[in-house]
């Protein structure tokens, strides 16, 4: 008989023991070894049953056991010892607090950072992949450095699916039923006791309530909106019911909640708390990108600013990420759905509905006029932008390119920050308390935290054998993990315990062992390795090198291709003779992903170049002293030396067909193993008969690589370039201000078309046959014609550099020039300013006018550029003729 409600009846806490409620509370546990181990003591049999959640622990710990603790002395010290350290965390001074006075007024006071999902811990299942787990990483980052952010989400009742297996090795989905109640959250009430909540307005006089439950990540509030309310309709209720679930209308109103809804969570949330209203909002990916129009709403409301003027003070204070290297994976909803809400009747009453459509229009070429799409609006609201490596920096500038035309992508203004990950997470403790025993055990969680290469350098005086002895015992975790979650994934596939001997001889913590885990789109090739399926086999069981390779990962419910990849990957390791050499693992998440990246030897990545963002999870095993083997793609491509691992050869930009292309990427993969991989880490000729060149590159991938991709080195770079900027254009645009600079761009593009550059020349003091010495200065003269503008209003650049042979300027520079005479008789100006030839070989410059205004981020901002006609340029006067 089943229950037709559940609820869990939680033991009361003697007093002496009551700070386990606030330890619990605080989800710094999850990365805080000494208060894991803790809870761990109150009930180890417990512990293990909880999965490692102290909040479950605490909701099934017997009384009896409870009075036992509150005797035991020892256990008390630890507790006090525990909950102090807490509380020193929370309220002393980190780095964001030590700030040089000049710095420190230029911090925001607070962040609000918006994300679809957040990967905590697994005790918190809101997350599916690379996205939340990096926005975990990102909150956790910013707890240890102290700065003041708040995280803004939903909370999704079944969270993202759980994965299993059917006997044929199909993908089935499973979503458990979350109590928030059971989870380590609880509801942001108001002064009165009542939950506090928000609600959006939906067409046809319904509504849509969301009750916010807070979750404490160290120092940081997560704020997680649920729409499971009882004033809801049926409908209403399951809008936070599945992370990324359900149809075009399910999704837009998902996204509604998050961005609109999250703004008034966030002001409610201060309004209580007393926490420092935001003045900077960072929405992680287009999902969140609504939280613009919000403000726009409160700003048309309470400072009664027009909507250009309100567009103007949002932007200045709002910073954008996209992660997507691919336009089909940006949000993009029909505009008849988005007017239908934001039209008569719906959400953001005043706010024009035409002007809610401009900002999400594919307005350029290549654009389809009948999408909304989410991406788009969320670059056109924020003055700061930017990608998450490097390359995808570049990919993105090449992608949204059309938002500023007229432009190379090259000055397209989207930056990058590359990814980092919270070491303390993602470093097993075996590693940490090697490094303590090296470095201390203080300064070992301040490098894990912050960085600083000169703690990471002590590293290099750990003895082979103490590294090669912890990537032993590392691996042999590993294979008592995989076979006990291979034993449970064949329970569930209907095999009988008696089938199930053979279990007990897979992997070998003395092989090679590789591991791929990662979401299933068809772009990170999971069954690359599959390729040639013979060739695979003979890696694996080569009687003198062996290799062993562990996979897990989920494809989308709604991804059948993904699936079908799934299911071939499963059936070639569910082979007699290589299932003890390769395992396929269901239910990849955070709990699995901590016991696998430590545990292998080599990291195996090869995505579609450039199609891979950045791809964290190499990162998280470089931590651990596990090296990568990749496509130069994300992260990889940026950081790669032969130091740290082997870099795939790719065949991407070279014409060949895509089975071609995976044939040579394959082929490429398998020497690369064969005869370099495996025999570097079998080659025992080291003292001691230790493999001293693999141990030296584990060595230097942790002393080189471990400084680089820490998500505090992430964070700062976050506030030091993109937060502390945006707060400060942020209290640059008053109401004033903002209407001003509103009324100055729509001044700026009206006159622009009228905007021209007229006759150009380069003079140098011994031109010869056309050519001109190295070392020397041209001076460089335009008559720009600007129409109504004053000369304060616009920039005139030269800009030169190397050129190709179709005359492309590459690795330009700029060079600024300045009035020096005129008007003429057609009232142009003249500009000129010196340019100098510091590259050999072919040279060629132009020149261009952009906008100036000192409250843009960059000249680029308005897409508006002039440039020379075909006749502009010419030789009179003396000039040298360049390309």
């Amino acid at each position: 008989m089943k229950a037709i409600r559940r609820f869990t009846v939680r033991p009361v806490l003697p007093e002496s023991l009551l700070p386990l409620a606030s330890l619990a509370r605080n989800l710094r546990w999850s990365w805080h070894a000494e208060t894991r181990e803790l809870f761990q003591s109150v009930d180890p049999e417990g512990w293990q049953a909880a999965g490692g959640d102290p909040v479950r622990l605490l909701g099934t710990v017997s009384a009896h056991r409870l009075q036992e603790l509150t005797r035991d002395r020892r256990f008390l010290r630890r507790l006090a010892a525990a909950s102090a350290d807490l509380d020193d965390y929370l309220t002393g001074e980190r780095w964001y607090q030590t700030q040089p006075p000049q710095a420190a007024g230029e911090l925001p006071a607070a962040v609000a950072y918006f994300s679809p999902e957040f990967g905590i811990t697994a005790a918190l299942p809101q997350y599916s992949g690379g996205l939340g787990i990096l926005a975990g990483d990102h909150l956790k980052a910013a707890s240890d450095l102290g700065v003041p952010l708040i995280g803004v989400g939903l909370l999704y009742r079944h969270g993202y699916f759980r994965q299993s297996l059917s006997r044929e090795g199909w993908q089935q989905e499973h979503y458990p039923v979350l109590d928030p109640n059971e989870l380590p959250v609880a509801l942001l009430r108001d002064g009165d006791g009542a939950p506090a909540r928000v609600t959006l307005t939906l067409p046809g006089g319904r509504a849509l309530h969301a009750h916010i439950w807070q979750a404490r990540v160290g120092r940081v509030p997560l704020l997680l909106l649920d729409s499971d309310v009882e004033d809801n309709d049926a409908g209403a209720r399951e809008v936070t019911d599945r992370l990324y679930g359900g149809g075009s209308d399910h999704r837009l109103l998902q996204e509604m909640l998050l961005g609109i809804g999250g703004v008034r969570a966030v002001r409610t949330y201060c309004r209580i708390s007393g926490h420092p209203a935001p003045e900077v909002f960072h929405t992680n990916e287009g999902h969140a990108g609504f939280l613009g129009l919000e403000r726009i709403r409160e700003l048309a409301g309470e400072q009664e600013l027009e909507f250009d003027a309100a567009v103007e003070a949002v932007r200045a204070g709002t910073v954008f990420t996209t992660h997507t290297p691919v336009p089909a994976g940006i949000d993009r909803f029909e505009r008849s759905l988005v007017a239908r809400h934001f039209g008569e009747g719906g959400e953001l009453a005043g706010v024009p509905v035409d002007r809610i459509l401009s900002l999400g229009a594919e307005s350029y070429p290549g654009g389809d006029p009948g999408v909304f799409n989410m991406a788009v609006m969320g670059l056109r609201l924020a003055q700061r932008a930017n990608g998450v490596s490097t390359l995808h920096g570049a990919v993105s500038r090449e992608m949204f390119a059309g938002l500023w035309p007229g432009f190379d992508p090259v000055d397209v203004p989207i930056t990058s920050v590359t990814n980092g990950v919270h070491a303390p997470t993602w470093v097993a403790p075996e590693v940490i308390r090697l490094g303590a025993r090296q470095i201390g055990a203080g300064r070992t969680e301040d490098a894990l935290s912050v960085g600083g290469s000169q703690r990471w350098d002590a590293v290099a005086e750990i003895p082979d054998q103490d590294i090669w002895d912890l990537r032993r015992v590392l691996r042999e975790q590993l294979v008592q993990e995989v076979r006990d979650r291979l034993r449970a994934s064949w329970r569930q596939r209907g095999a009988g315990a008696a089938e199930l001997g053979w279990v007990d001889s897979v992997l070998d913590p003395d092989v090679l062992t590789i591991g791929f885990a990662r979401r299933v789109p068809s772009y990170k090739r999971l069954t690359l390795m599959l390729r040639d399926p013979e060739r695979l086999r003979r890696l694996l069981l080569d009687p003198e090198r062996p290799v062993q390779i562990v996979v897990a990962g989920k494809a989308h419910p709604a991804d059948d291709g993904g699936k079908r990849l799934v299911q071939e990957l499963v059936r070639f390791a569910d082979d007699p003779r290589v299932r003890h050499r390769i395992v396929f693992l269901p239910d990849y998440g955070m709990a699995m992903a901590q016991k696998l990246y430590p545990g292998c030897d080599v990291w195996l990545n090869n995505p579609l170049r450039p199609l891979e963002a950045c791809g964290t999870s190499g990162m998280k095993a470089a931590l651990n002293g596990c090296l990568n083997l990749s496509v130069l793609d994300g992260w990889w491509d940026e950081w790669f030396e032969p130091d740290f691992g082997w870099a795939i050869p790719t065949a991407d930009g070279d014409g060949t067909d895509e089975d071609r292309r995976d044939d040579l990427e394959a082929v490429a993969l398998y020497e690369l193993i064969e005869r370099r991989v495996a025999p570097r880490f079998y080659d025992r000729s080291g003292p001691g008969r230790l493999p001293s060149r693999w141990i030296e590159m584990v060595r230097r991938t942790l002393v080189s690589l471990g400084p680089k991709v820490l998500a505090g080195r992430m964070v700062r770079e976050y506030v030091e370039r993109l937060y502390a900027p945006a707060a400060l254009a942020h209290r640059a645009l008053t109401p004033e201000a903002a209407r001003e600079l509103a009324a100055w761009k729509a001044r700026v593009r009206e006159v622009w078309p009228r905007v021209s550059v007229g006759h150009v020349e380069a003079l140098a003091t011994t031109p010869v046959n056309g050519t001109a010495e190295l070392g020397a200065t041209l001076t460089v003269r335009v008559q720009a014609g600007l129409d109504a503008l004053k000369p304060d209003e616009v920039e005139v650049q030269a800009v030169a550099g190397r050129v190709d042979a179709q005359d492309v300027i590459g690795d330009a520079r700029t060079f600024p020039l300045k009035p020096a005479g005129g008007p003429d008789l057609a009232g142009r100006l003249l500009y000129e300013g010196p340019l100098p030839l510091d590259r050999t070989g072919p040279f060629g410059y132009t020149v261009r006018i952009l906008p100036a205004h000192p409250l843009l981020a960059t000249p680029a901002e308005l897409g508006l550029v002039a440039a020379p006609s075909e006749t502009a340029g010419s030789a009179e006067g003396g000039g040298v003729p360049l390309r």
